[in-house]
């Protein structure tokens, strides 16, 4: 399990989104991804981003002038077809 920080500190909407779900897609299941935000707007955008991907997120800090969130990367989404008879 690796753990990642990604400083999106200064952007503004989509942009923390949309280089979060990219960041995601280079991280294995169990990684960890620590992603530093300004715009708050990120608060909507990123746990709306993981309720998506189906990934987990915690918000570990949220202060005046930063977010930061915590992303624990999921394992393949299981179908219908993969479980088990």
């Amino acid at each position: 399990m690796t753990r990642t920080k990604l400083d999106l500190t200064g952007l503004k909407c989509p942009l923390p989104a949309l280089k979060t779900r990219k960041a995601l897609k280079a991280l294995s299941p169990g990684d960890l991804l620590e992603v530093h935000c300004t715009d708050p707007l990120s608060l909507i955008d990123i746990p709306a981003l993981i309720q998506e991907t189906g990934d987990k997120v915690e918000i570990t800090e949220r202060a005046e002038r930063r977010i930061v969130f915590l992303i624990e990367k999921a394992g393949p989404a299981r179908t219908a077809s993969a479980a088990p008879e």
